[in-house]
């Protein structure tokens, strides 16, 4: 009787009796399952310390992997912040620094060497990509995005609440609410193509690496009535102290008055407050049927998970709302990182890091090229406990947006320093001043350490030259919207919301 073995089959035989190996290897290279959301602050997160929030798949998944406690994003942005995820860049590196910049095609990300290497690069759902390739190194693209490759059709969501429209930002506060929208149901498919691609690649022998991109628990803060129902009376309202709005910043002061945030009631708090719960529930509850799904294939053992977002939400903090700024709530990120045998379970890594760190530590599990320019870290060593002289620094950077100036925050240590262009910094000690009440921007007993990091935060940066460069792209910019809305070039992985799919209070 002949017995036909697999590649699979095979490596699983070898890896079984080779002596050294770890118990969890069941084939090599590992399989890579990224986990992206939009506009989750590790601050609503159970196992980054809400006691409200419930995210058992997400805290079960911090048990079974490590929890970074100070991870940041490159840009309080979506696309800037996804586009240095992707490359290892940060974003005056990759030339992006707004939502409607466009990543260079002959930038290498991690797909582009993760595909190199033999990996089936699969990205579902959302990315952000603007411009002709929606691609950029991923082979497959099982779920479009919501977003248009051209700036043609508009986002599915109601016009006074779609971004780029008017005050759209406040709006999406004020009608905080139970209730469905576009972006619910584009996460849902986006979990059930996930399901389905994990458990056909468990019949395949080449190894993945499957980029699954949700849109919640970005705002409109309006998710299911079971859920506004639970949040709604058990959410807090944020307490600043007394004078601290008056004090602020003159960069922070302008923008909350041009985002009339100023105006935002006690009431609207608590509302779009339970709404961003409500979301980062229903987010955990996909995120729980992944990865159930990638257990039930028999590949959990054999597959690096990685849990992030783009950037944060200050959801109420520090008197301020979405991101655009450089609190802690909207420049931090969730960040669990998962693989059995290889890296321990239960941990907590108090190092400060980055998103660009990811992509070096993705091809370094599978043993894939470098990035050539990549700027971030491998973040094995610290998963791995190898660490050493790990710099314990971050950078985030924004061009000028409205009245506040180009800025670039430097994090390192117990440190935090927004460097603002033609004013004057902020500094505070993350460690004795978590919340960031006590701005130490011009404290003379401070004067030494705000001196060093204003210096390295403007460092091999400069605000002019980014602000030439996006006035010079207007006029181009205009032209492309314009030739876009003239001839509605096609867009075949463009996310199209089913008819009904916004169903809420408008006020």
């Amino acid at each position: 009787m002949s017995v036909s073995l697999s590649r699979r089959s095979l490596l699983a035989i070898t890896a079984a009796a080779a002596g050294g190996r770890l118990a969890g290897q069941r084939r090599t290279p590992a399989n890579i399952l990224v986990i992206m959301a939009d506009q989750h602050s590790p601050h609503v997160l159970g196992c980054y310390g809400d006691t409200v929030i419930r995210t058992p798949n997400l805290d079960a998944l911090a048990r079974r992997g490590t929890l970074f406690r100070n991870a940041y994003c490159q840009a309080p942005l979506c696309v800037p912040s996804r586009m240095s995820f992707l490359t290892s860049r940060q974003p005056s590196e990759n030339g992006v620094w707004m939502n409607s910049d466009t990543l260079a095609s002959d930038m290498p990300t991690f797909a582009h060497s993760l595909g190199a290497a033999g990996y089936e690069c699969a990205l579902i759902g959302r990315m952000h990509f603007n411009g002709p390739d929606q691609r950029h190194g991923f082979t497959k693209r099982l779920v479009g995005d919501l977003t248009p490759a051209y700036p043609d059709v508009p986002i599915p969501l109601p016009p006074s609440i779609r971004p780029g429209a008017t005050n759209s930002s406040l709006a999406s506060v004020t009608i905080a609410g139970p209730g469905s929208t576009a972006y619910r149901v584009f996460d849902e498919d986006v979990t059930k193509s996930a399901v389905e691609y994990i458990h056909a690649t468990a019949r395949s022998d080449k190894p993945f690496c499957a980029v699954a991109g949700f849109v919640l628990p970005h705002s409109p803060f309006i998710c299911s009535e079971e859920d506004w129902n639970y949040y709604y009376d058990r959410v807090s309202i944020p307490h600043v102290p007394a004078g601290y709005l008056e004090g602020l910043h003159p960069a922070v002061k302008a923008w909350r008055k041009a985002r009339g945030v100023e105006t935002v009631n006690a009431e609207q708090v608590r509302r779009a407050r339970a709404g961003y719960y409500g979301l980062v529930a229903e987010l955990d509850r996909h995120v729980g049927k992944i990865l159930a799904a990638l257990h039930e294939s028999g590949q959990e053992e054999n597959t690096l998970v990685v849990y992030t977002s783009d950037h944060g939400e200050m959801a109420g903090e520090n008197g301020m709302w979405w991101k655009f700024n450089f609190f802690q709530g909207s420049v931090m990120v969730p960040l669990i990182v998962a693989l059995p045998g290889r890296i321990p379970g239960g941990r907590s890594i108090p190092e400060v890091v980055s998103l660009i760190d990811v992509a070096p530590t993705l091809t370094e599990v599978a043993g894939s090229e470098r990035l050539p320019r990549a700027t971030g870290r491998s973040l094995m060593p610290l998963l791995t406990g190898t660490g050493a002289n790990w710099p314990d620094e971050a950078f985030s950077e924004l061009p000028a947006i409205g009245p506040v100036p180009a800025t670039r925050m430097v994090r390192r240590g117990r440190w935090k320093l927004v460097h603002f262009d033609g004013m004057r910094p902020q500094l505070f000690d993350i460690q004795t001043d978590p919340h960031e009440f006590h701005d130490l921007g011009e404290d003379p007993a401070h004067r030494t350490i705000r001196e060093e990091l204003d210096a390295r935060a403007a460092a091999n940066w400069s605000a002019a030259a980014i602000n030439a460069e996006l006035e010079a792209r207007r006029k181009d910019e205009l032209l492309v919207r314009l030739w876009a809305q003239k001839v509605h070039p096609p867009d075949s992985e463009l996310w199209t919301a089913p008819a009904g799919a916004n169903q809420f209070r408008k006020e």
